[in-house]
């Protein structure tokens, strides 16, 4: 193996490193913003567990696809100094790369979830009030036969 595909493997362990702490900073924040009694703050060990999971698998494909899959004594350390270099350098750009994102892509998406789900609420609400309008006069009708239809009469 030569010095250059040696070089590109660490970085791309660095690089598996900076993802693997970009995405537990997004869980563990993810879970933080939800409330006390969320489904997701209930199972937050377990879905940390399968973030750490799906991080191990995607840094052994990046492995497999840079090397074949051969690992290397230095490629924890490497991970490993990626975390720390998420932690000290890119830990902001990330945080401000994701807050924009937020502000200009995902709460304009649910937002337009949110009015179109009112929307049908509203409309299902209103035929349901018009049928009920419509039918109350039927509703009645029905009350007065059914109940003269059970009765005794004792002559």
């Amino acid at each position: 193996m030569s010095l250059s595909v040696q070089f590109l493997s660490l970085l791309a362990m660095i690089g598996t490193g900076i993802g693997a702490g970009a995405i537990m900073d997004l869980i563990g924040t993810g879970i933080d913003k939800v409330g006390k009694k969320s489904m997701i703050r209930k199972y937050s060990v377990l879905i940390e567990v399968i973030g750490w999971i799906l991080i191990g698998c995607a840094s052994f494909y990046v492995l497999f696809v840079v090397r074949d899959g051969a690992w290397r004594m230095y490629d924890p350390f490497a991970q490993v100094s990626g975390m720390l270099l998420y932690a000290s350098i890119f830990h902001r750009p990330f945080r401000f790369f994701g807050r924009i994102v937020n502000m200009l892509i995902i709460r304009p998406i649910v937002f337009v979830i949110l009015l179109v789900v009112r929307i049908i609420r509203a409309l299902f609400r209103l035929v349901v009030r018009i049928v009920m309008v419509l039918a109350t006069p039927f509703i009645y009708v029905y009350k007065k036969v059914y109940s003269s239809l059970f009765q005794t009469r004792d002559e």
